[in-house]
C-alpha cells in the first residue's frame, strides 16, 4: 500500500517506514512531502495534536487528493502543566535546534522534583476522503542531562518507565518496539490491513 507521509523530518519518516514495515510483515511504500513534490510550508496554528496532525494532513489531501497521513508528537511534563506539548518542535523559538530546546526543558525543570512525563503522537490519516485518528502515549520521566548518540528531539532526555536508559541510548529497533510512534503506528496499520 502506497500512502504519503506528510513530513519531510527524515528521521521520523526512517522511524515510521521502519516500524509499519514491522507490523504483521506488511508492505507500505511511504512517500514524503519532498518525494511528491510538495514545498509549500504547513503553518501548525491547531492548538491540540489532533489539530496539528489534521492541519498537515488535509494540506496534502487538499491540494493532491491522496490518502495520506501526518502526526503531531509531543513532550508533556506533569510539573509543567503538560509544556512543551504542542510546542515541542519550537520550544525554545522558532527555528530551534533539539539542543537548545533540550537545554530550555531542563533549564525549566531545575529545582523541580517531579520528573514525571509522557511522549504523546496523534496521527491523523485521510484515506479515501474519510479521516481517522491513532494515539500512541508513553510514560517515564525526564533525566537531569542529555545522554546517548541515538534518536532526535527529546531522545536525550526521556528514560521510559520499566528501563534506565535514555530513547537515545536505546539502539533503533528496541525503540521502535515501545515508543508512542510504535503505539500509534500499529493502530493505524492494523487499522489498514
Amino acid at each position: 500500500m502506497k500512502l504519503v507521509f506528510a513530513t519531510n523530518n527524515k528521521y521520523k519518516l526512517n522511524e515510521i517506514t521502519a516500524i509499519l514495515n514491522s507490523v504483521n510483515n506488511s508492505e507500505f511504500e511511504i512517500l514524503s512531502l519532498a518525494d511528491i513534490g510538495f514545498i509549500d510550508e504547513i503553518q501548525e496554528t491547531g492548538s491540540t495534536l489532533e489539530q496539528n496532525a489534521l492541519i498537515k494532513a488535509m494540506a496534502v489531501y487538499n491540494k493532491f487528493g491522496i490518502d495520506c497521513f501526518a502526526d503531531d508528537s509531543g513532550l508533556e511534563t506533569e510539573a509543567l502543566d503538560g509544556k512543551p506539548g504542542i510546542y515541542s518542535a519550537r520550544y525554545s523559538g522558532e527555528n530551534s535546534s533539539y539542543i537548545q530546546n533540550n537545554e530550555k526543558l531542563l533549564d525549566e525543570l531545575k529545582n523541580k522534583t517531579n520528573r514525571n512525563a509522557c511522549f504523546r503522537t496523534v496521527i491523523a490519516l485521510i484515506l479515501k476522503g474519510e479521516i481517522y485518528y491513532f494515539e500512541g502515549k508513553i510514560n517515564g520521566k525526564i533525566n537531569e542531562i542529555p545522554l546517548g548518540n541515538y534518536g532526535f528531539g527529546y531522545d536525550p532526555l526521556f528514560i521510559p518507565y520499566g528501563y534506565n536508559i535514555t530513547f537515545a541510548q536505546m539502539p533503533e529497533e528496541l525503540k521502535n518496539t515501545l515508543s508512542h510512534r510504535k503505539i500509534a503506528i500499529s493502530k493505524m496499520a492494523d487499522f489498514l490491513i
